[in-house]
């Protein structure tokens, strides 16, 4: 609490009187959206309204949630399916160029990740979200109509630039609708989509197959197809996905406060469109963003897996037909494992770095196999199958960002810092994949394990880390220093009095609130 601005908000609060009437009140743009909805309410919630209004927020929120990113995990990955599809022959391209198709994705998704968080900051999240998605559609119609390396590497750019506000954008709305507990298990519900996205493409790329004649080769038909699907996601999320809970049109004015304050004991408040120098520089500061960072930039290392699956399982001995296929094993090992590890982290007692350990040793057990099981194709698939489990921590890792993260502004940027890592990391990721290292890839399969272990390593340090803090927290006295603080409001009769407002949403940040408590 050593910038300007708290120094401001102390000296107010020296200064004030016992009447709310002449209290000297913060202005507005210090506090967070959620403290004007709330000011001067007295608001009791029972347990069974508040999970009632859970319920209601998941019923409409989850299923757009999970459609979308179900969408845009397989449209990002499309090309990689399109790999055994004769996308090599169509567009004319070789190994090496594919693997810089993959690299220039996210070296755009990195160059406008920035853009993007601030544009999410400033400018309603579902709609600037919508409106990626619209224009991510209309690229991947784009990548139908390639003849050749540099018409893919323009519609990729474009895929790239969109991406870079979808993840983040889930980030903010989970930490806006649900508890600091409910965000491991629904960020885990839209992440597992992934193994649904991939599921549908090997479904959807063997019917494709089966389409003779005609000018468009079969991964022609695959984009074509998302392209299409995408573009009505797009329409679909622009009427009906919410920007915050104080704007949410499913819910009644009364139920939005309720939803506000049954996210209170987040201590992280709801959101601020007003940019705060002070908090960006606690976010550069902060260890633990850093620690963040080099998990997400050497995790994401290791995701190339995704766009080489094909490549892969075909190189152990399989027919076309067979690895198209048995890609909808792999997104059903997805599902599973995602499910079993977030489901781990929000019921096992401050297990969240426990549980992505231990899924990492399981991930490594299936590199170690790839690596040293002889030249036996069903083996090699099974042991492939057991090193998807590396996709699980980072959705842990994704949604403990936002629960050991408060203020508005600091949150964002630490969510664009650490998608500044997973743009780093993929793209370097793509580059290990050489033509000759196949077919058993021994040197990327090595790279694989060495990646995994460190960063099970960095997330149990980030644990000691936060537990560490905790304790001193602990052993300092409660801070009452925004116990009293008060903004101008207008009253139900039209009056402006200054209300009182719970420190909760006044947009401080978790360092500035030394009564907060990190979620281990």
């Amino acid at each position: 609490m050593t910038s300007s601005s708290n120094a401001s908000v102390t000296d107010s609060l020296a200064k004030t009187e016992p009447k709310p009437s002449v209290q000297p009140a913060l202005d507005a743009k210090t506090v967070d959206v959620a403290a004007h909805l709330t000011a001067g309410k007295d608001i009791v919630l029972e347990p069974e309204e508040a999970a009632r209004i859970r319920r209601k927020i998941d019923l409409h929120l989850m299923p757009l949630m999970c459609v979308l990113y179900m969408m845009q995990f397989a449209d990002k990955i499309v090309l990689g399916q399109s790999a055994v599809l004769g996308l090599f022959k169509g567009a004319n391209i070789d190994q090496n160029q594919f693997n810089w198709l993959n690299t220039a994705f996210y070296l755009f998704f990195l160059a406008f990740q920035y853009p993007q968080n601030l544009a999410l900051q400033y400018l309603p999240v579902g709609k600037w979200m919508s409106f990626n998605i619209f224009v991510w559609s209309i690229a991947l119609l784009c990548h139908a109509a390639a003849k050749n390396f540099g018409g893919l590497l323009a519609a990729r750019a474009f895929l790239g630039i969109c991406e870079g506000a979808i993840t983040p954008g889930f980030m903010i709305v989970t930490s806006m609708f649900y508890t600091r507990k409910e965000q491991s298990q629904r960020t885990g519900y839209w992440f597992l989509m992934n193994g649904s996205a991939i599921i549908m493409l090997g479904l959807i790329a063997f019917g494709t197959l089966h389409i003779t004649g005609g000018p468009l080769d079969p991964w022609q038909w695959l984009m074509i197809i998302f392209g299409i699907i995408t573009f009505v996601v797009a329409v679909a999320f622009w009427f009906f996905f919410p920007d915050s809970p104080a704007t949410a049109s499913f819910l009644t004015p009364e139920e939005r406060v309720k939803a506000v304050e049954r996210i209170k004991v987040n201590q992280a408040g709801l959101e601020n469109k007003h940019w705060k120098k002070e908090q960006l520089i606690e976010c550069l500061r902060d260890p633990k963003t850093w620690i963040f960072f080099f998990i997400s930039a050497i995790a994401n290392v290791t995701n190339s897996l995704s766009n080489q699956r094909q490549i892969i399982v075909k190189g152990f001995g399989f027919d076309l037909k067979q690895t198209t296929l048995f890609g909808t094993v792999d997104g059903a090992v997805e599902i599973i494992v995602i499910f079993c590890t977030v489901t781990s982290a929000t019921y096992w007692k401050n297990g969240r770095a426990y549980s992505a350990a231990l899924a990492y040793a399981v991930a490594i057990l299936g590199s170690i196999l790839v690596n040293a099981l002889p030249n036996d194709k069903w083996g090699l698939l099974v042991a492939y199958w057991i090193s998807i489990t590396s996709i699980a921590p980072f959705v842990v890792v994704l949604a403990w960002v936002g629960a050991v993260t408060a203020g508005h502004t600091k949150r964002i940027s630490t969510n664009a810092i650490v998608m500044i890592a997973y743009a780093v990391g993929n793209a370097v990721g793509s580059q290990y994949w050489k033509a000759q290292y196949q077919p058993r890839n021994h040197i990327p399969w090595a790279i694989l394990s060495a990646c995994w272990a460190t960063v099970a390593l960095l997330i149990l340090v980030l644990r000691f880390y936060l537990a560490s803090d905790n304790k001193k927290r602990e052993s300092e006295p409660h801070d009452s220093t925004y116990d009293n603080v008060y903004v101008n409001e207008k009253t139900e009769q039209g009056e402006e009095k200054a209300l009182k407002v719970d420190k909760e949403f006044l947009d401080l940040t978790d360092l500035q609130n030394r009564d907060f408590r990190y979620v281990l």
